[in-house]
C-alpha cells in the first residue's frame, strides 16, 4: 500500500482520481484542497468514510503547511491537480491563475524536494511527483490532421494556459536540475459526473433543463478532443505508478467534436432521457444561442495518445456516445449535487 498525496482532490478531475484510488486500489489517499469555488466535498461522499481517505483543507501556496503535510503523511506519490482552470475566469482575473498555478506549483515542488532529499535510498528511489496539465499549453491546431504530441512546441493562448505552461516548465526544471523524480501528463477536455456547472457540457445540460439559452461561442465550430473523466482518472493512476521518470504522456479520448456538435448531441439525449420540457419549449435545440466569441479562442485541440497506449497499455473504455449518455443520466439523477452549486449552499458544506 502506497500513500498518495493528491492536491485539488475535491475538484472535478481530482475527485475522480480520489474515488478511483479509494474504490479500486488498496492505497491510502491524502486529499489536499483549498476548497475554492470549484472544490466540492460532496463529490467525495462515496469515499469519505473510508479508513484509507484523509482530507486536509490547505492552500498549496502555504509553504509551511505543505512541509508539514509531507512530514506527517510521508507520501510515496504526489499527484498534483490543484489549479485554477477556467479560461473565461483567467481572462477576467489572471492574478489567481499566476498565484495558484505557478507559485503554488513552485511551493509544492520545493516541499516535495526537501522531503524527497531526506528519504532513505529505497523510499527515495520509489517516490514520484506527477504533475497533471492540459493540452491547452500547446495552443491550437489549424490543420485537420495534425495532433498534439509530447514534443509539440508550447504556444499558450490564454492566461490560464500560459500559467499551466509555466507550471509544466517548473516541474521539468526541478527534474533536470535537482533530480526530483517527476512525470507530466497533458490531457484533452474532460467531461463526466461531478463537473462544475460553468463548463460547457454541464452548463448546456442544466440550462436546457431550466429552459434557459444554450450559449455557443462564435460559430460553434471550435474542435475539442473529449475524454471521459473516469477514463482519465485510470490513466493518471497508471502514469503515477508505472510512468517513467522525466517523461511526458498525452492523454486523449479519440473524440474530436465541434462544440456545436456536442450541444446538438446533448439536446438529442435530453429529448430521449428528459422528454418533459419546461413550458414553452418545443425542442431543446431551439434554445441554442450564438454569442460573441471568446478573445483568443483556440480553434482546434486534438491529442495523439499513442505513447501512453504503446508504453503503459492504457486505452479509454468509454466512447464519446457512451460517456455522454452516462453524463446526462448522472445529472438527471443527481439534482441535489448540482442544485447545491447553483444556489451556493455547497459552500456551507465545504466550510
Amino acid at each position: 500500500m502506497k500513500t498518495f498525496l493528491v492536491t485539488g482532490g475535491a475538484g472535478f478531475i481530482g475527485s475522480a482520481v480520489v474515488r478511483h484510488l479509494v474504490q479500486n486500489t488498496e492505497h491510502r489517499v491524502v486529499n489536499v484542497d483549498k476548497l475554492t469555488y470549484a472544490g466540492n466535498t460532496s463529490s467525495l461522499k462515496s469515499v469519505a468514510s473510508s479508513e484509507r481517505y484523509i482530507f486536509e483543507k490547505a492552500d498549496i501556496c502555504d509553504a509551511t503547511k505543505m512541509a508539514e503535510l509531507f512530514t506527517t503523511y510521508k507520501p510515496d506519490v504526489v499527484m498534483h491537480l490543484a489549479a485554477e482552470s477556467h479560461v473565461d475566469r483567467s481572462i477576467n482575473g489572471p492574478g489567481d491563475f499566476i498565484q495558484t498555478n505557478i507559485v503554488g506549483t513552485y511551493t509544492l515542488l520545493e516541499a516535495a524536494r526537501s522531503y524527497w532529499t531526506a528519504l532513505a535510498a529505497e523510499k527515495k528511489a520509489a517516490f514520484r511527483f506527477h504533475h497533471i496539465s492540459t493540452d491547452e499549453v500547446y495552443g491550437d491546431l489549424h490543420g485537420t490532421d495534425d495532433l498534439f504530441t509530447e514534443t509539440t512546441a508550447y504556444a499558450p493562448s490564454s492566461p490560464y494556459s500560459a500559467s499551466k505552461a509555466g507550471s509544466d516548465h517548473l516541474v521539468r526544471a526541478w527534474q533536470r536540475t535537482f533530480g526530483l523524480p517527476t512525470v507530466v501528463t497533458n490531457c484533452s477536455n474532460n467531461y463526466g459526473p461531478f463537473h462544475f456547472p460553468e463548463k460547457l457540457i454541464p452548463l448546456m445540460i442544466l440550462n436546457a433543463l431550466a429552459g434557459k439559452p444554450l450559449p455557443v461561442y462564435g460559430d460553434g465550430k471550435q474542435i475539442r478532443d473529449w475524454l471521459f473523466v473516469e477514463d482519465h482518472a485510470r490513466a493518471l493512476v497508471c502514469v503515477a505508478t508505472t510512468g517513467l521518470i522525466g517523461e511526458t504522456y498525452n492523454i486523449g479520448g479519440h473524440n474530436e467534436k465541434q462544440n456545436i456538435e456536442v450541444v446538438h448531441t446533448l439536446c438529442s439525449l435530453l429529448e430521449e432521457l428528459a422528454p418533459l420540457k419546461p413550458a414553452g419549449i418545443n425542442q431543446y435545440s431551439d434554445l441554442i444561442t450564438y454569442v460573441t466569441d471568446r478573445p483568443g479562442h483556440d480553434v482546434r485541440y486534438a491529442i495523439d495518445a499513442g505513447k501512453i497506449e504503446r508504453e503503459l497499455g492504457w486505452v479509454p473504455q468509454e466512447t464519446f456516445e457512451s460517456g455522454l449518455r452516462k453524463t446526462v443520466q448522472w445529472y438527471l439523477t443527481n439534482k441535489d449535487w448540482w442544485q447545491a452549486i447553483l444556489d451556493g449552499s455547497y459552500q456551507q458544506l465545504n466550510s
